[in-house]
């Protein structure tokens, strides 16, 4: 008789997203992975498979779940300039207790020229943010706050080079001032 499983799944996933998003792949072993997520070996793999595969799950998950709560503070937001506000802070603090930066910046640049699935998971959550900062941007546009001599679909690109610096500079030194003076010159900008 096959036994039930004693743990949470995603309760376990979210703690291996948080070590890949710590550590970066190539530094997270699988004795790490079983120490950090409180289960066994045996276990990741009958649940999750290879370690490959359980980091390509943490970064569906990591995408998911930053998605969600950009969405819903965007939602939130009485005006556009407001809902950029909220995510360059969410980019410059992220979430308490989490690690800094970005799972899915940080995983473009250690494998993405050679993992053609971290690729691929890369680019589509970025397809959705620059999505995302589009729509604000219309919206922006659309009630006079923005400019409307550039094209949304570029501003958003310019817009998410800018989010992905501020993510990789959230992982020095760099003072989180300089950072919101980066992200409040991009608003203006607009």
């Amino acid at each position: 008789m096959a036994r039930s499983k004693e743990f949470d799944e995603n309760v376990v996933l979210d703690r291996a997203m948080k070590l890949f998003w710590e550590q970066g792949y190539e530094k997270t072993s699988l004795t790490d992975l079983v120490e950090h997520m409180g289960v066994h070996r045996r276990s990741i793999y009958d649940t999750f498979g290879d370690k490959h595969t359980l980091f390509l799950k943490a970064m569906d998950r990591f995408r998911d779940k930053v998605n969600a709560e950009l969405t819903g503070e965007v939602k939130r937001s009485k005006t556009a300039t407001e809902a950029l506000q909220l995510i360059f802070s969410f980019m410059i603090y992220g979430e308490e207790d989490s690690p800094s930066g970005c799972l899915m910046v940080n995983s473009a640049v250690e494998l993405a020229m050679r993992d053609a699935d971290v690729d691929l998971k890369s680019t589509e959550s970025f397809t959705l943010s620059e999505q995302l900062l589009k729509d604000i941007i219309l919206w922006g546009q659309q009630d006079g706050e923005f400019n409307s001599d550039y094209n949304a679909d570029d501003l958003a690109e310019h817009l998410h080079a800018v989010c992905v610096g501020l993510r990789v500079m959230t992982r020095t030194t760099i003072p989180k001032e300089k950072l919101h003076r980066i992200a409040d010159l991009s608003i203006k900008l607009l």
